[in-house]
């Protein structure tokens, strides 16, 4: 199967990754896993959750505006900052010019509510940060590094349940889908199409 990316100039091929290979995504640079869009010829590569990523959604994060995926950062630097998770990126993002804001595409789809092993109660995510940082440093109950009041987290909403954590501690999992644009009568550009 064949498929056109708004990203790349060339057709991309579906492609299962095989035990050993060290291919990474140019979506979000991370380690690339099971099936991905593939061009050979230019070594690009997307996983199926960047490659299939909405190009407009609605976060939660961010309610005022849209958020378009960008091929590439908006910014002189070349890079973006994640309001998320705090950590430099250099490819794909979610962002509202606007407002300076960008999410990494995995960041964008983290899920409302995990399970952690290391916590009895689910956890849940929360979007809400503060300018200035508390008098007490929090520290991530699994990594045990501090945690930034400038980005997200993931915490026990139990009554008296002092469990925070980051979100790249909490979990790797990415869900598609679950921030849609909210503008139906507005036509989208397909993320992928079939050649």
């Amino acid at each position: 199967m064949e498929y056109k990316h708004f990203s790349h100039q060339h057709t991309l091929t579906l492609y299962k990754v095989q035990q050993g290979q060290q291919l990474h995504c140019h979506g979000c640079h991370r380690l690339c896993h099971d099936s991905i869009f593939a061009c050979w010829s230019c070594k690009f590569f997307l996983h199926e959750h960047c490659g299939n990523a909405n190009r407009f959604v609605k976060h939660p994060s961010h309610k005022q505006h849209p958020l378009i995926l960008m091929p590439n950062p908006t910014y002189c630097s070349s890079s973006f900052l994640c309001n998320g998770c705090g950590v430099a990126g250099s490819t794909f993002s979610y962002c509202c010019a606007l407002c300076e804001v960008d999410l990494h595409v995995p960041c964008a789809y983290l899920p409302p509510k995990v399970k952690h092993q290391s916590h009895e109660h689910e956890i849940c995510i929360s979007y809400q940060t503060t300018q200035e940082k508390d008098s007490t440093p929090q520290l991530c109950k699994i990594c045990t590094r501090e945690l930034s009041s400038k980005h997200w987290s993931y915490l026990c909403d139990m009554a008296g349940c002092t469990f925070r954590v980051h979100t790249f501690c909490a979990t790797a999992e990415v869900k598609l889908g679950l921030h849609q644009d909210d503008a139906p009568d507005q036509a989208q550009p397909p993320v992928l199409f079939y050649i």
